[in-house]
């Protein structure tokens, strides 16, 4: 009997450290602690919230209606210009311009969060509705913050892997205030309430915060430095106008921000009403958390990790397509789930391709809108592309409650997947066009052209 054994080919070995490598580096980890803090208030917002109202009997149109709080992320790019230029007393010069905004938005979402989570909105909605309109607007700040910072501490050979790092931490960051605040508050979980629910979530802003003490001070710092004072005119010319008409002197401009609009639509539209199906369907909160903790948790790190290695295999136009096709078939899982029922099987199935394909989707669709920002304004330029890409979860939302109830559940997703398609067609006319290229770096610079 033989006793050899196989020893791994370190060719092998070698080959998946270097694959692993990028990933590892100082800036891509920080940019995966900088999702995580800036992954937690939106989902508290859309999905936990519509968990939380429908297990204290709201019923689906108002809970359509209430995930238009969340307006606040589709106008962030009003005040993103002076979070650009803006300085605040003291510790703009201590620790410079984006960690200072970043440290002080954070210490308000902190409280507005726990706010919040005390609301009682079976018993006050009104007051839970404006503590949701304050995190709304403090969680979209911080986007703004968040966003310019990671694009200006990347440089451009670690952007696609610093990205994926990214939205695996944003990922984490929605999974952390989704099944993690849910099992907090659950008498099936920890049994703790909702408020603490929502105020032990609050701490996921702690990652985000070491991130930037560890990363130090972003490009646009050095930039500012190395200009002479404004005032007047000229600060106004810098702060507000500029931005914009850099942006849109761009060729194809228009329609890459209807492209940014309807892209997601499909997947915007369910996202609000996939956890008053689940609970309409009679799922437990015990089978809720499992599954989104064992299979979501799983199908976040294949979805987020494909990502980079997507976009290489294919570029970034076939990448968007493909990954967009993916997101849009994904969806019919939940067609299926909705004519079995209460199935774990599909619920299951159901929760691992959303969670694949949104991975790999996202990340792509960050690179690309990263990409587009130029670092000389890069907050409001990101804030406006990324708040014309929240404008259909906003907007959507709250039809999409009264679709649920005409339709039912699966009358519902099959026109989650109707909704996909105009941009899926945009993005092919783009592409063909030219305003779609295989490099994000090549796009600014065509775009500035």
């Amino acid at each position: 009997m033989s006793t050899d054994t196989v020893a791994p080919d370190p060719v092998e070995r070698r080959s998946v450290l270097a694959t692993l490598a990028p990933y590892l580096r100082p800036r891509p980890i920080a940019a995966l602690l900088l999702g995580i803090s800036s992954g937690f208030p939106l989902a508290l917002l859309l999905g936990t919230m519509g968990y939380w109202l429908s297990k204290v009997g709201i019923d689906k149109k108002t809970i359509g209606f209430a995930i238009g709080l969340t307006t606040p992320y589709t106008l962030k790019f009003l005040w993103a210009p002076f979070i650009d230029r803006f300085e605040i007393p003291v510790l703009t010069r201590l620790v410079g311009q984006r960690r200072a905004w970043l440290f002080v938005v954070q210490a308000l979402l902190f409280g507005s969060v726990w706010m919040l989570g005390f609301s009682a909105p079976q018993e006050h909605l009104g007051v839970f509705a404006f503590w949701a309109i304050v995190t709304a607007f403090l969680g979209a700040t911080q986007d703004i913050v968040i966003d310019a910072y990671r694009i200006e501490i990347l440089p451009e050979d670690e952007l696609p892997h610093g990205t994926a790092n990214n939205q695996f931490g944003y990922r984490l960051g929605n999974l952390a205030a989704g099944v993690g605040t849910i099992a907090i508050a659950s008498s099936e979980g920890l049994g703790l309430g909702w408020a603490l629910g929502y105020g032990l979530t609050a701490f996921c802003v702690i990652p985000g915060a070491l991130a930037a003490l560890w990363a130090g001070r972003g490009l646009h710092d050095r930039v500012l430095a190395k200009q002479p004072q404004e005032t007047g005119g000229r600060w106004l010319e810098d702060t507000i106008i500029g931005p914009f008409r850099e942006f849109f002197q761009r060729r194809g401009a228009v329609l890459i921000l209807l492209f940014v609009l309807i892209y997601k639509l499909g997947d915007a539209m369910g996202q609000g009403m996939l956890n008053p199906m689940i609970v309409e369907l009679g799922f437990s909160d015990t089978e809720f958390i499992a599954i989104n903790k064992l299979v979501g948790f799983w199908g976040l790190i294949v979805g987020t990790a494909l990502g980079a290695p997507f976009m290489a295999w294919l570029g970034l136009g076939r990448a968007l397509f493909v990954s967009g096709v993916l997101m849009m078939l994904s969806n019919f899982t939940f067609v299926i789930l909705a004519w079995h029922g209460h199935s774990n099987t599909w619920l299951t199935i159901a929760v691992a391709t959303e969670q694949v394909t949104s991975g790999i989707g996202l990340t792509v669709f960050v690179t690309y809108l990263s990409g587009l920002s130029n670092l000389a304004y890069t907050a409001t330029q990101f804030a406006l592309l990324s708040s014309f890409a929240a404008v259909g979860r906003t907007w959507l939302a709250a039809p999409a409650g009264y679709a649920a109830t005409a339709l039912g559940w699966p009358g519902f997703w099959m026109l989650t997947m109707v909704v996909a398609i105009p941009g899926l067609v945009l993005l092919w006319i783009l592409w063909r066009q030219g305003f779609v290229v295989e490099s994000v770096r090549r796009a600014r610079a065509e775009g500035s052209a």
